[in-house]
């Protein structure tokens, strides 16, 4: 069916009390298994792609969005497409040349006052071409690379009154916040500060994002959309299930098997699996306390 829109999506789970699972797709085969995920259990996602897959795309927007789009376009589920930690403004302002619904735009990298006002000339510029922005305040570590940030550390963690001044002053639509997550994690240890999200819910109006969520345990994920997350981003558990089946397959292979479909199948299938049991656990059925 015909993309749509982000926050269409967002606001249906927000008024639905669960939560939209976004997974990062990197190539072809990411957004198949994630479609054909949403697919298995009847759930609405969202696709997105990061400026770091730009970047391994020779920098090319084009033909990993459109790809994914057409991807979306076939699915018997609602679909969005999201175009995820923008610090280019440039490529900001391709989004709506290819299908997205909406952007994220990264200025955490910035100092508090650099943030707030490249954010809000990222939230005029989407607002007048049709897409609904979020933007990240506080620091999720663990991106390209570095290391997770300790719960101590300056800017580790969002804060409620900064949080409040910020989405009125930018006029974002949604909200990234730091709140004990961290990008890359490969086992899902994190444990997240269930108290700052409730006080971050009470000071924003627009719905929270968390990133880094495929270091989270089902528990405190549940927990935390309780709380007040509303879109859960969700990249390396996918890479992991990706890798996992890659390797695999090939330990396995005669020395002769050069035919990549074989282990991309795997690697797809795989994918999809990790990609529905994060979209269940994310449902109004999963969230509920009577859920396994």
């Amino acid at each position: 069916m015909p993309l749509k829109p982000t926050g269409e999506l967002v606001t249906a789970a927000r008024a639905e009390r669960r939560a939209l699972a976004a997974f990062n797709v990197i190539t072809l085969e990411h957004a198949e298994a994630i479609v054909a995920a949403a697919e298995s259990v009847q759930s609405p996602v969202i696709l997105q792609i990061s400026e770091n897959a730009v970047k391994f795309h020779h920098g090319r927007l084009a033909p990993i969005a459109r790809a994914t789009a057409a991807v979306a376009d076939a699915a018997g589920v609602e679909v969005a497409l999201h175009l995820d930690h923008v610090e280019d403004s440039a490529l900001l302002r391709q989004a709506a040349d290819y299908g997205f619904g909406s952007a994220m735009f990264d200025g955490s990298h910035l100092d508090y006052a650099e943030n707030l006002a490249a954010t809000r000339e990222a939230a005029d510029w989407a607002h007048g071409h049709g897409l609904w922005l979020e933007a990240e305040l506080g620091k999720v570590g663990g991106k390209d690379g570095e290391a997770p940030l300790s719960a101590h550390a300056p800017g580790a963690r969002t804060d409620p009154d900064e949080a409040r001044e910020f989405v009125a002053a930018t006029g974002v639509d949604a909200l990234a916040v730091a709140v004990g997550s961290s990008h890359a994690m490969t086992d899902r240890s994190a444990v997240l500060d269930h108290e700052l999200i409730a006080r971050l819910r009470d000071a924003v109006g627009v719905p929270l994002v968390l990133h880094g969520s495929s270091g989270v345990p089902d528990a405190e994920l549940a927990r935390a959309v309780a709380g007040g997350l509303v879109k859960v981003n969700i990249g390396t558990a996918l890479n992991i299930a990706f890798t996992g089946a890659v390797r695999g397959w090939l330990e396995q292979a005669p020395e002769n098997a050069v035919d990549p479909r074989k282990y991309l199948a795997q690697a797809r299938e795989e994918m999809a699996k990790t990609a529905a049991h994060f979209i269940s656990a994310l449902s109004a059925d999963g969230l509920s306390p009577d859920a396994d």
